[in-house]
């Protein structure tokens, strides 16, 4: 049991933008950038569209099913969120944010 009580719980549902399928040990993964966007009312009564790109790793299993998925896919996952640092060819330090999904489904391809 987490003694902390934390709690990382990511759901999204948007449109998958580019995608790369790959072999993983005894499946396959999917690393692939999805689109989400939040609508609101500006002050002076104008609808603002912000947009959110996600980037994802899932990897097939149980809950998450890559079947069909390419640019454009509507998809509803939910997952968690990871932070990944390395070490760029430069030699610069770099960070990025992931999400990594527990259940996925492609709603629409």
């Amino acid at each position: 049991m987490n003694k902390f009580n934390s709690i990382n719980c990511v759901e999204l549902q948007g449109r998958a933008g580019t995608v790369r399928i790959s072999p993983a040990i005894g499946s396959i993964a999917a690393n692939f950038s999805l689109m989400t966007e939040h609508t609101v009312i500006s002050v002076e009564g104008k609808m603002l569209v912000e947009t959110t790109w996600h980037n994802v790793l899932a990897v097939e299993g149980d809950d998450v099913h890559l079947e069909g998925i390419t640019r454009g896919s509507l998809v509803h996952l939910t997952g968690r969120l990871r932070t990944v640092r390395y070490t760029a060819a430069d030699g610069g330090e770099r960070t990025f944010t992931e999400v990594v999904a527990d259940s996925l489904k492609v709603l629409e391809m």
